[in-house]
């Protein structure tokens, strides 16, 4: 009897052995078999601009470079998100910011007290200097002789709306982008053309005839806009542009475009 239960005993440990080793290699498969998980998608940040501002934003064959599209991609790296950049019409940045179609907007924009009205601004990460194109043979010398000109401005840019409060609304005419209005002057639709200064100097680069008056027509601050509603991701990009602005990210990416 004694050695029927020692015989049963061993059965059930050998049984119970084999049932160990089983689960051991169905727990250890192969690297071949061994399933990954997919990373999780990061969050899309989309930002709106208008690529026709150079060095800020503009077309490098089907890429948006620029300032701008550099610093943007930086800040969606510190929040480990994925940029998405969209070319739209300039005066359509903040219309499509307050409807929620891109989280923000950043074309070399200016905060102004209108603007401040539909949408709330990041801190200032550049600043910007609103210049004036004429001809080189042009009778306007200074500042002092745009007034009862005919101005050319890019719509709903600052230059379009300090020149409009400034010389009246009848004295200037809007175009869709600087490049238009460049056009503009050379073909003698408009006096003279007030734009940003960086631009204004890569039009004149390109186009012989033109110069930039030496005087400064108004100096200004650039930042980010944000639908007003996005508190949350206001704060998110602020806190990663002070970052690179405090270990100076954000000066090298400027000085990569534009020279002392």
């Amino acid at each position: 009897m004694k050695k029927n239960i020692k015989k049963i005993l061993l059965v059930v440990l050998a049984i119970a052995i084999v049932g160990g080793i089983f689960a051991a290699c169905a727990g250890n498969k192969t690297s071949d078999e061994t399933t990954t998980a997919a990373p999780a998608e990061k969050e899309t940040l989309v930002m709106a601009t208008n690529a026709e501002f150079p060095p800020y934003e503009y077309h490098e064959g089907d890429a948006i470079v620029g300032i701008d599209a550099e610093i943007a991609q930086a800040i969606a790296d510190k929040l480990g998100m994925e940029l998405k950049i969209e070319d739209v019409a300039f005066d359509s940045i903040i219309p499509g910011v307050q409807a929620k179609k891109y989280d923000m907007g950043m074309a070399g924009m200016t905060v102004t007290e209108e603007r401040l009205k539909s949408v709330n601004f990041s801190d200032s990460y550049a600043k910007g200097v609103q210049a004036v194109i004429v001809k080189e043979d042009s009778d306007i010398k200074s500042i002092d002789d745009i007034k009862g000109k005919k101005i050319g401005v890019q719509t709903s840019t600052t230059g379009d709306i300090y020149a409009s409060d400034d010389y009246g609304e009848e004295n200037v005419t809007k175009f869709d982008n600087g490049a238009i209005a460049v056009q503009a002057l050379q073909s003698d639709k408009v006096d003279c053309v007030i734009i940003d200064n960086e631009p204004a100097k890569s039009y004149v680069a390109a186009n012989k005839g033109l110069k930039v008056l030496e005087t400064a027509y108004v100096e200004e601050d650039y930042a980010i806009c944000f639908n007003k509603e996005n508190k949350e991701l206001q704060d998110k990009v602020n806190g990663a542009l002070k970052e690179l602005i405090a270990d100076g990210t954000v000066q090298k990416i400027i000085d990569k475009y534009i020279k002392a």
